[in-house]
């Protein structure tokens, strides 16, 4: 059961400090996803900050949302939910109403926006029970990451074979290691690491292979599934760093590909390759042997970084192209926190793509634009 969402924080002049008081909502409920969360803590936003005015309330989320996005290593999963809270007061701002008391308007806007995330929260539920009659019996699942709606999924399926005396599916994990090694697991670390010990107390055989072992085992594979954290327009996915790779592979040895996703990580974003997310990520950085050992970086995954969020050795010419980004890092401005390989994101284009399993029903990636309608329009 999900905990009472944590007081809000306020910072040192009294203001409202959004990305405590998100961060707290995250640490408080493990299973509230980066959106709902985002919503949650604009909801609490706009019940404890006085505004008299629509003006004053759109620009109060606007600054809210920047600042969060700002303090976000990743921010492509919380911006589904941000950019649709606000569409929807945007929506019921310009509505004409009964009252003509503002602050009235604005207290049954913050109830409706709780009743939505009392609803987005109950998806997951909904889309374990959809997901769960791809499962079939002596069927192999491959899957990867600490998505919580596929480990529901999986669940789901089998409580829902219990009382049969034979195992019905099995369920390969892949397990992609931390860099550099840290004695506490990152986040999506535990998440994978919980979801493989409830499945083996449900008597579900469930093994555990690295990355590099995913060709390999395709061959003893019926079927894929991979959580997202972002659904974008084109009917691609974004999601953690590798689900390209076991996309591609599956797609080549003839694998269905499905993505389990709740619809309101379906964000209004459309990248036509891996340089078009938005965020930098310090994947593919160049070095040469000139400029003597690794330097360490004060911001970790910036550009010029690599994988263990060093900065890499550059040459004169990069150095000079990087200057103006770190002249602005040195100014004052809050950045996000330090870049780590656990938050790396790739993006899986909707060709290799089977399904997408969601609290509405299963879509194919083509069908994605319409429901982006319905939702914002």
């Amino acid at each position: 059961m999900a905990q009472p969402p944590p007081p809000p924080q306020q910072s040192r002049d009294n203001a409202f400090d959004i990305v405590s008081t998100y961060n707290a909502l995250l640490h408080a409920d493990p299973d509230l996803t980066m959106p709902v969360a985002a919503i949650e803590a604009l909801i609490l936003a706009l019940a404890h900050t006085p505004s008299t005015t629509v003006s004053e309330t759109l620009a109060l989320v606007s600054t809210l949302t920047a600042r969060l996005k700002t303090h976000t290593r990743n921010p492509i999963s919380l911006s589904a939910g941000t950019d649709l809270f606000q569409q929807y007061l945007i929506t019921n701002l310009q509505r004409p109403s009964s009252s003509s008391d503002f602050d009235t308007i604005r207290a049954h806007l913050v109830q409706n926006g709780r009743l939505f995330v009392s609803r987005a929260k109950a998806a997951r539920a909904t889309i374990a029970a959809f997901g769960r009659h791809f499962i079939r019996d002596g069927t192999t699942v491959l899957t990867t990451g600490g998505s919580r709606v596929v480990g529901a999924l999986l669940r789901s399926a089998a409580e829902a074979a219990g009382d049969s005396s034979s195992i019905r599916f099995r369920v390969i994990y892949v397990v992609f290691p931390t860099s550099p090694p840290t004695p506490s697991p990152s986040p999506s670390a535990s998440e994978s690491s919980a979801n493989i010990t409830a499945l083996r107390r449900l008597n579900i055989p469930v093994a555990t292979i690295p990355p590099e072992a995913i060709a390999y085992s395709l061959s003893a594979v019926t079927q894929c599934f991979v959580g997202a954290e972002g659904v974008v327009e084109n009917g691609g996915v974004v999601s953690r760093l590798g689900t390209l790779q076991m996309a591609m592979l599956a797609k080549a040895a003839g694998k269905p590909f499905y993505v389990v996703a709740e619809s309101h990580k379906f964000v209004r974003l459309y990248p036509l390759g891996q340089g078009d997310l938005g965020v930098e990520q310090g994947i593919v950085a160049f070095r040469t042997a000139e400029g003597g050992g690794e330097e360490e970086a004060e911001e970790g995954g910036r550009e010029g970084e690599g994988l263990d969020g060093r900065r890499e050795a550059s040459d004169e010419g990069v150095a000079d192209m990087d200057g103006a980004a770190a002249d602005k890092a040195k100014g004052g401005a809050a950045l996000a926190p330090p870049w780590r390989l656990e938050d790396a994101v790739d993006y899986t284009p909707p060709h290799l793509i089977s399904g997408i399993i969601t609290e509405s029903g299963v879509l194919l990636p083509s069908a994605v634009s319409e429901e982006l309608i319905k939702i914002w329009f």
